[in-house]
């Protein structure tokens, strides 16, 4: 179930709603519960139950470890739960991957499985992870009720595209939240100006890359407008789902992590993945990174550290070659910004300028089906080939797209949000806000009504 949809918008969402605000205190986690399993059953009625048996094995695993008496023991379950995990995510993610690797390098003729991504599956099972690492280590309680436990791994409005929801942050709020009027306007608000990026910036982008995709007569300047509609179409659509998940959670209680801090203004690659997807970059950081070393290690340690956290970024978004490059993509121009200072010299525009560069780049390599693909891609953006510089085509959706270009670029600034909490700290902004709300809801409901482009890209992960 899309939460850009009229079945949860009109349906689910109210049903809900009501039924959680009515039930006593002591209920609501398994309301919770149960319209998460409902939620996630919609679009995968058969992997629900791969979702419960998750819940029940790693809430035992977490209950194992704190009530061990030995530490070989408390590592003994630590190690299922790492082991299950990765298991999980090699059988139904990477399984083929791994496959088709074999066959191409070998010449075997092995039979792939095909079997459907689970979706969320790396999500849930990251915050499975965080949580009894984070147990093992002493920095999370364990968790005693199983419906508590599976409201956390099961939440809905975090559960199919993160951001990825540690225990740790949340384990309060499990046990006991308080809700208000407040909150809950100010969860509206958010999950309806997340509504707003999804349906009315990231789908109509969404829409031009498909039409660049099928078009028969492209031109450098139509590579580059897919280059960018595409970078600006995952940012609207990934920061708009975070949108409408914290909006949700603060409606229910709980306060998620923010996961985008308009990554589009950084001056380095560094401060880019500050600033993209922060709930995955912190979890690698804290699970992977750190635990390898970090950079408390020789050199040449530290760029084995950087290499594999960074590969491993890549095969989380996707199994397949061009996801590792990518990943490793940015793994090289990190270590370039530590070791030429040249490149945090250089003018502050000009360092925008290059992150973007890459960043634009990286996408197209990212969103390739294949590597052929993507060298095509890139090719055309610098005219191999044969392409022409521009033609009539590009002419007729450089000019269609233009306002919506625009409206993105600021959209993808702090311009906006700055304006309207300066007009909300007024009185007319009182009046205004739920106003200007109501019409972003009707909006999104008319395009919804007419069907545009909708699935969010971060299901597939």
């Amino acid at each position: 179930m899309l939460f850009s949809s009229i079945p949860f918008l009109f349906y689910f969402l109210p049903a809900v709603l009501i039924t959680y605000f009515l039930v006593p205190k002591n209920c609501k986690n398994a309301v919770l519960l149960l319209f998460s399993l409902v939620f996630y059953a919609w679009g995968e009625p058969k992997y629900v139950f791969l979702m419960i048996a998750t819940i029940c094995l790693f809430f035992f695993c977490g209950f194992a470890i704190a009530k061990s008496t030995t530490q070989l023991f408390r590592k003994l379950w630590l190690t299922v739960s790492v082991v299950v995990s990765l298991a999980l995510l090699a059988v139904f993610k990477y399984a083929d991957f791994f496959i088709e690797s074999v066959n191409a390098v070998t010449g075997a003729n092995l039979t792939l499985l095909r079997l459907a991504l689970p979706i969320g599956i790396s999500f849930y099972t990251f915050q499975c992870l965080s949580y009894t690492i984070d147990v093992y280590r002493g920095t999370a309680p364990v968790q005693k009720n199983i419906i508590n436990f599976g409201a956390y791994v099961s939440l809905f409005p975090q559960l199919i595209a993160g951001p990825i929801v540690r225990y740790v942050d949340v384990a309060k709020e499990l046990d006991n939240r308080t809700h208000s009027l407040e909150d809950f306007s100010l969860g509206l608000r958010r999950f309806l100006v997340g509504l707003g990026k999804k349906i009315l910036i990231a789908n109509q982008l969404g829409a031009l890359t498909e039409i660049f995709r099928q078009s028969g007569e492209k031109s450098v300047v139509f590579y580059w407008m897919y280059a960018i509609a595409f970078a600006l179409h995952i940012y609207f659509d990934f920061s708009g789902y975070s949108d409408m998940a914290i909006g949700l959670g603060r409606i229910f209680g709980f306060k998620f992590i923010e996961n985008f801090n308009y990554p589009y203004l950084s001056k380095s690659i560094a401060e880019f993945w500050r600033r993209w997807h922060m709930s995955l970059g912190s979890w690698f950081r804290d699970y992977v990174y750190i635990p390898l070393g970090g950079n408390r290690v020789s050199r040449w340690r530290w760029v084995f550290n950087i290499l594999v956290v960074w590969m491993l970024t890549g095969l989380w978004h996707g199994a397949a070659w061009n996801f590792v490059l990518w990943g490793l993509l940015y793994a090289v121009f990190l270590l370039l910004e530590k070791w030429v200072p040249a490149l945090q010299k250089m003018p502050a525009i000009l360092r925008r300028i290059y992150v973007l560069l890459v960043v634009v780049l990286g996408f197209v390599l990212f969103n390739a089906t294949s590597l052929a693909e993507a060298v095509s891609d890139i090719g055309g953006m610098f005219g191999f080939g044969g392409v022409p510089f521009v033609n009539g085509v590009t002419w007729y959706y450089l000019r269609s797209y233009s306002i919506l270009f625009v409206a993105a670029l600021i959209g993808a600034t702090p311009l906006v949000k700055t304006v309207a909490n300066k007009v909300s700290q007024k009185t007319v902004g009182a009046v205004l806000e739920p106003v200007v709300l109501l019409l972003l809801l009707v909006l999104c409901t008319a395009y919804l009504v007419d069907g545009s482009f909708n699935p969010f890209l971060y299901f597939r992960f």
